[in-house]
């Protein structure tokens, strides 16, 4: 039982394992960062003009489907 304490005790007054060093070399929009070990790669960066040309579109097709198509009581029940 004296072993496995001292291994405990061991264990806790450990330090933490140094961080990872900065890229500072490279610009923050070209750093890469990994994630779950590896198999996920994210960079910083713009969200490009088409992509947000297509929110914008979806957005207005939205507001107008939602007061052309929708409300009232259903096909047929208009009384």
């Amino acid at each position: 039982m004296a072993t496995q304490q001292s291994k405990r005790a061991k264990t806790r007054t450990e330090a933490p394992p140094a961080p990872a060093p900065a890229k500072a070399s490279t610009p923050h929009h070209e750093q890469v960062e990994d994630y779950g070990g590896g198999a996920i790669k994210a960079r910083h960066g713009r969200v490009n003009v088409w992509l947000l040309v297509v929110y914008l579109v979806l957005i207005v097709w939205a507001i107008y489907y939602g007061f052309t198509y929708w409300g009232g009581l259903g096909p047929g029940l208009d009384y």
